[in-house]
């Protein structure tokens, strides 16, 4: 049982099934492929349990926010994804409410047009890949896709008839996409990105110069920049046209007039709590070992595991990180399979420390950030992270999820 169908769910799912089918995992290096022997084709079913009815490119947010023509592409209903698309992955809209781990049980409540369904599922090996809770409009609210259509429309249409300038609250990495996505696709309007902090990222574990070099590649953007400002009141104003202004009141007395607001400073919180708080910290994250095992005190642990944004451990939680895990997961529990059917000495892959880094889309430019590289930026780079769709093609191709076989 895969529990969330995002990049570290669907990474365990893809992985898993090629290797099942006697088949290195896509995207694993070298060292990390089990030696030919070992090699050996398995029965698989994988169950992916999801809130939403599709999969959903959240790094497209900000472009699907702003772009009508985008907004279809960042999402994928499951049936029509031609990797999920066999006989051994079964895909069920709901929320796991409770885990039993020691009866290796998930009570599922269904959600979207199911909201009265209610049931047990049991399974051998579970995969935690719920991700974080996000607030609008950090990521869209519907859970299924004719509503997100519907969502993201009306959004757009806000923003596109504003008739003062945008403002987009918070200057964390949301808010610095959503400023700049907003000001490439609108380039007629004035888009304002106000931050309470001294610094834009002031919350990150990341050198001042790269926050610095944000700073001036969102400026030459087009975005204006309001930092160590709080908005402390927001006032609605109507014309005598009935057309809606918010009138926003700063922390050093000043006012701004605002077509649109667009708060980009919520909380996510970890979509934990169908799991015992055993094997949680403080703030709800799964707490695991370098082989992507729940830890504490937990039943069959062995066969409980956690990826991507859920998990506590380093580095900024990205994508690319969530399915570096997905993988890991999968080649563990494969060697697991093997260990149990053929007798094999598991080798397990274990995972290392991550460090801080980043790549931002800011406009036409990327900014990105690694130990190892420093801080650096350019157009040239936008393409190499981002491509042309805020990372949509390079995920899907990625992840293969183009291929109906994965044999």
């Amino acid at each position: 049982m895969v529990i969330g169908g995002s990049y570290g769910g669907l990474a365990a799912t893809v992985n898993l099934l090629d290797l099942c089918h006697g088949r290195p995992a896509a995207r694993l290096s070298e060292d990390m492929i089990p030696e030919p022997g070992s090699r050996k084709g398995v029965p698989i079913q994988i169950t992916i349990v999801d809130e939403r009815d599709g999969y959903y490119h959240l790094i497209g947010s900000p472009l699907a926010l702003a772009s009508e023509e985008y907004a279809p592409k960042a999402w994928k209903r499951f049936q029509d994804i031609p990797a999920l698309n066999r006989s051994e992955v079964r895909y069920i809209q709901g929320s796991v409410v409770q885990v039993n781990c020691e009866r290796k049980i998930a009570t599922i409540a269904g959600t979207g047009t199911a909201t009265n369904i209610r049931y047990d599922e049991s399974y051998d090996y579970l995969v935690a890949s719920s991700g974080l809770r996000r607030a609008w409009p950090v990521v869209p609210q519907s859970l299924e896709r004719k509503e997100y259509l519907s969502e993201t429309r009306k959004h757009i249409d806000k923003v596109k008839y504003a008739r003062e300038a945008i403002v987009v609250i918070g200057g964390g990495a949301v808010g610095i996409e959503m400023a700049a996505e907003l000001k490439l696709v609108q380039p007629k309007h004035s888009v304002r990105l106000i931050h309470s902090g001294r610094q834009l990222l002031s919350s990150e574990p990341l050198p001042d110069d790269f926050k610095a070099h944000t700073l001036s590649v969102l400026q030459e953007s087009g975005v204006e920049v309001i930092l160590g400002q709080r908005v402390i009141g927001t006032t609605n104003v109507k014309t005598s046209d009935d057309t809606l202004f918010y009138e926003l009141t700063l922390s050093d007395g000043s006012q701004i007039l605002a077509g649109q607001v667009i708060k980009a400073v919520s909380r996510s919180v970890p979509s934990s709590s169908y799991l015992p708080t055993s094997t949680l910290d403080k703030e709800g994250y799964i707490i695991i070992d370098p082989s992507l095992n729940m830890t504490g005190d937990l039943p069959n642990s062995k066969y409980h595991f956690a990826v991507g944004d859920i998990v506590a451990w380093s580095g900024i939680r990205r994508c690319g990180a969530a399915m570096h895990m997905g993988y890991y997961a999968a080649m563990n529990i494969y060697q697991q399979i093997l260990s149990h059917a053929f007798g094999i000495i598991p080798k397990f892959m274990e995972l290392q420390e991550i460090p801080p880094m980043i790549g931002l889309a800011v406009g036409k430019k990327a900014v990105c950030y690694s130990p190892t590289s420093g801080t650096s930026s350019g157009e040239d780079l936008m393409e190499l992270m981002f491509g042309d769709d805020l990372g949509y093609s390079i995920c899907w191709n990625h992840l293969q999820l183009s291929e109906n076989s994965h044999v």
